[in-house]
């Protein structure tokens, strides 16, 4: 991969509201490490999460740092429509009644802070994860939906609620998860989610290196801008759905670019396996990892690094050996056609060439990656 000529692309895989930004093997369907499951990890007796986990991403940054004692994220501000004194609580509780059913970490952090309130709720039934929208299902009678402005509209939620709603909280560079009930728009949830802590030094590092970073999201336009700023990201693409990014991914490719993209949930997956490399953070989904070339075990931004070092390394070692092969066989054989060379010679000669090349590419063990 020649350099300005390689993109390194981080993706967001969850379902933000519009959100849904080791050792590595070089080779397509290979990883290294790529740890014990094979399907998608499932909490007891609850739904499977199409969204999982958008922090931890590879080049992928994570939306906006907030807060510094913590990578996970945190409800900042749950805000409530007119309504009586405790809409606001009631808002938190609807929320997570449903996202209690979800391993999202978005949704973790919203069933935390309705705890950490001591706002008692439900349990949700008919839970229905919407991929890079949000999540959808049913409390105490009514329907309850928690995402995205997207998720919103497919909702049936009146455009006008949509859009005063928008025009209040469109400029927070926070992750916004919007509450609907029965067909109404009850409030939204103000999420911070850090940025993971090796990201911007990745980043800047794989720049020097000749790469040129993208950050694929489906956050707003608001979060997009500032984590891309923060991070030094060369450019950035939001509120974007999983087929969007694998169309985002071909475009770049269909440039005549070679393609890695980082990512690390369901929503990645697609995008993985369009890439010319995908490499996926060790601590996502097994279906991120499944759909992967590179796996980084350790969900160690840095790794990213490493895995470009090895590629580089490796790809040097098969130089090395096609060229002593080359100038072995242009000398051996026509003296071997003359009759020049015993043949026990020739036999010792091709045996200590296979011992040097098998003997070059172990030097790999002593790369410095």
């Amino acid at each position: 991969m020649r350099a300005g000529a390689r993109h390194a692309h981080g993706a967001h895989g969850g379902y933000r509201p519009g959100r849904d930004p080791g050792r590595a093997h070089p080779g397509r369907g290979r990883r290294a490490d790529a740890g014990p499951g094979r399907h998608a990890r499932v909490r007891q007796d609850r739904h499977p999460d199409p969204r999982h986990p958008p922090r931890g991403r590879g080049l992928r940054p994570e939306p906006v740092a907030s807060d510094p004692a913590t990578r996970d994220p945190v409800v900042r501000d749950a805000t409530a429509g007119a309504g009586p004194a405790d809409a606001e609580a009631r808002v938190l509780a609807l929320a997570a009644a449903v996202e209690d059913a979800s391993e999202h970490p978005l949704g973790r952090a919203v069933v935390e802070e309705a705890s950490l309130r001591g706002i008692p709720f439900s349990r949700a039934s008919g839970v229905e994860a919407r991929i890079g929208m949000g999540i959808v299902g049913h409390v105490d009678g009514q329907r309850v939906a928690v995402g995205s402005a997207r998720l919103l509209r497919e909702e049936g939620i009146p455009e006008e609620e949509i859009a005063e709603a928008e025009r209040r909280f469109g400029a927070d560079a926070r992750t916004i998860a919007w509450v609907a009930a029965g067909g109404r728009l009850l409030g939204a949830i103000a999420i911070a989610d850090p940025v993971k802590e090796d990201a911007r030094d990745t980043l800047l590092a794989l720049k020097r290196r000749g790469f040129r970073t993208v950050m694929l999201t489906g956050d707003n336009e608001a979060v997009a801008a500032a984590v891309a700023e923060h991070l030094g990201i060369d450019d950035y693409r939001a509120g974007l759905l999983p087929a969007q990014k694998v169309d985002a991914v071909r475009q770049l490719r269909a440039e005549g670019r070679t393609v890695a993209f980082v990512g690390d949930g369901i929503n990645d997956a697609p995008a993985l396996k369009a890439a010319d490399v995908g490499v996926a953070v060790g601590t996502g989904t097994d279906i991120a990892i499944e759909a992967a070339d590179i796996t980084l075990v350790q969900g160690d931004l840095r790794s990213v690094l490493r895995a470009t070092r090895l590629a580089r390394a490796t790809f040097r070692k098969i130089r090395e050996n096609l060229f002593w092969a080359y100038v072995y066989n242009v000398v051996a054989i026509p003296v071997a056609f003359l009759g020049l060379l015993h043949p026990v010679i020739a036999e010792a000669a091709m045996a200590l060439s296979s011992i040097s090349v098998v003997t070059n590419a172990n030097r790999l063990r002593r790369a410095r990656l």
